[in-house]
């Protein structure tokens, strides 16, 4: 198995990526706004989870079965993020018995 190393170039432009997404992430955390609050937020952290496991993990250069099981992966989280924005979408719409 070949090893292989990206340039301090490109790690360093991840990492700033990740930096400035942190920010935005922070800075949507202030604006109100609705439900799309969690929706932009959990966007957000699906984009610097994929960075990381990308450039960090080293995922591009990975055997297609380590491929496969991150993709799986990434398929649940998908799954469970879908269900919490159900949740969250779906408060309040049916009336609480007794109120």
């Amino acid at each position: 198995m070949s090893e292989h190393v990206d340039s301090v170039k490109t790690y360093t432009a991840v990492w700033l990526i990740l930096l400035i997404l942190t920010g935005v992430t922070t800075g949507v955390a202030y604006i109100d706004l609705g439900a799309f609050s969690v929706v932009i937020a959990l966007l957000i952290a699906a984009v610097k989870m994929l960075l990381v496991a990308l450039f960090f993990m080293h995922m591009r250069h990975s055997t297609k079965l380590t491929q496969l099981a991150a993709a799986g992966a990434f398929l649940w989280l998908f799954i469970m993020m879908a269900f919490t924005l159900a949740d969250v979408w779906t408060r309040g719409l049916v009336g609480t018995p007794g109120r």
